[in-house]
């Protein structure tokens, strides 16, 4: 008798072992609005661990779906029948494009201000959701310089006028309670968590409309004193162990041209912008510590592509000095062959998304819609479109919100992955956060893009191969009904799936 008591003992230490090492699930809420959030608190939160890449024969498959299915695994193997399917994708993985650099999400004033309403155990979940290889596995993040409309005021970190020797650059307290703890605390649970800053508006005295909104560019006798201020905002950040990856010229500048957002903005003409990065940014940044620092031109929307950056790279100097193109997603409706022609036109530049959000139109008259599985398609299908069309990285814009979608200075509000709800030390995990995380979790940096062809426009699928040599491929069936799809890789064999209704699935194999 004592030794089958044993040998239950040792079972349920076993059966615990391994349940302590698999996912815990989420726990769905439905608000009404096509599709739950996952509810997440102190002491309890959905993971998802990474699969083990079974052998080779074999692939491991990730889905979530309209239903609510979230990160659910299976693993099934190739065979070397055809079966008969509505879709077809073929696999050409000899065949490559870019490289990704990565995937992540904006360290706000606004998200640190929701953030702090948690108590320390919610907080540490909602970071581990984000940076850690049970969440997320972001590993980038965008960090406004100084404030922007996600901030509860306006300032930048030198507000005296007239300050020619930026005597009184100071970070503001923004950072210091609200940024500089969370990208600390994120950066130790993701040591490849690269940063990425914009300014979204020069001190005002230094502007020819001496103001922080409207219609305004930087003054000629201050390009050189505005380079020395990103300087300062480097040798600063740095200090508290937060290097930046890159920075860009600065966050839309065509707000400060057609001002009619109204909020935080610096208007760059092409030929200005040009000017400013051969003759101040790019020589000043390349003679001091950070001369790794990369330098990103543009940072707003596809309107500008091809012909923007091209006038700024008429002057060949500016040209040099930088390394990548930063877009935004909210004018995505514009057809994607702009980008290609960006590639086209400058091949060495990579492009990354350094901006997305949903909720911004004037039409969405309600901000936040918790649950919503359209959202989440929204970015499934604009990622899985920027990555067939040559972009390197897709950062999502605040972290976390509040259920008006703020604060917002200017009041403009938008919806966010994750939203918190203080009164109940809760945050709700949306399908947006999913949909980002099918490609975060699998898509590691330095990953190569392979070909893909598909014989239907119904699954949407982009497809990997990883430093490690796994292939990685994104599918979304797009329709309300099941789909069949045979992926066939010449290398390994086919694999047949049934796909649920408006369901996303990532499958990794050797």
């Amino acid at each position: 008798m004592r030794e089958i008591n044993m040998r239950r003992y040792l079972l349920l230490v076993i059966l615990w072992i391994c349940e302590a090492t698999t996912s815990s699930p989420c726990i769905h809420r439905d608000f009404g609005n096509g599709g739950t959030v996952c509810v997440c608190n102190a002491t309890y939160c959905d993971t998802n661990p990474e699969v083990a890449v079974p052998e080779i024969g074999k692939f491991v498959q990730y889905t979530s779906s309209k239903d609510g299915l979230r990160l659910s695994v299976t693993q099934g193997a190739f065979t070397d029948k055809s079966d008969k399917a509505d879709q077809i994708i073929e696999v050409n993985p000899q065949t490559t494009y870019q490289s990704i650099y990565g995937f992540g999400g904006a360290f706000t004033d606004a998200a640190g201000i929701n953030i702090k309403t948690l108590s320390p155990g919610a907080q540490e979940n909602l970071l581990r959701s984000y940076f850690t290889k049970e969440g997320s596995n972001y590993n980038l993040g965008r960090l406004p310089i100084g404030g922007c409309d996600f901030s509860t005021r306006k300032y930048t970190y030198d507000d005296v006028a007239n300050d020619l020797r930026l005597e009184h650059f100071n970070l503001a307290e923004e950072d210091l309670v609200y940024k500089i703890p969370f990208m600390q605390k994120a950066l130790k649970m993701n040591p490849e968590l690269n940063f990425l800053a914009a300014a979204w508006s020069a001190p005002p005295w230094m502007k020819t409309n001496n103001d922080y909104t409207g219609f305004g560019f930087l003054r000629k006798e201050f390009y050189q004193l505005y380079a020395d201020y990103h300087m300062k905002f480097l040798d600063v950040y740095k200090s508290y162990g937060l290097e930046m990856w890159a920075i860009s010229t600065g966050n839309e500048p065509s707000n400060g041209i057609i001002p009619l957002n109204g909020f935080n903005s610096l208007g760059w003409t092409p030929n200005q912008m040009g000017k400013w990065i051969a003759e101040n940014l790019g020589p000043t940044l390349r003679n001091t510590e950070h001369n790794k620092t990369k330098i990103l031109a543009l940072d707003d929307q596809r309107f500008s592509l091809p012909w923007y950056v091209n006038l700024v790279f008429a002057n060949k100097v500016a040209k040099d000095y930088t390394d990548g193109i930063a877009i935004h997603w909210y004018w995505d409706s514009l057809p994607a062959w702009v980008v290609d022609r960006m590639h086209i036109d400058h091949p060495e530049k990579f492009i990354i998304m350094t901006e997305a959000s949903v909720g911004d139109k004037p039409w969405n008259f309600k901000k936040v819609v918790l649950g919503s599985w359209k959202r989440g398609e929204q970015y499934i299908e604009d990622i899985i479109e920027n990555l067939e069309h040559w972009v390197t990285g897709w950062v999502d814009w605040n972290l976390a919100l509040d259920e008006k979608g703020g604060p917002n200075w200017k009041k403009n509000f938008v919806d966010s992955a994750i939203i918190i709800k203080a009164d109940n030390d809760e945050f709700y995990k949306q399908p947006m956060y999913y949909a980002i995380a099918h490609f975060s979790k699998f898509i590691p940096r330095n990953s190569l893009r392979i070909d893909t062809t598909k014989s239907s426009k119904y699954i949407k699928t982009v497809g990997f191969r990883t430093p490690d040599n796994n292939s990685v491929l994104v599918l979304y069936n797009t329709r309300s009904k099941k789909r069949s799809v045979s992926i066939r890789d010449p290398e390994r064999g086919n694999i047949y799936l049934s796909l649920p209704p408006k369901s996303i699935h990532t499958i990794v194999y050797k």
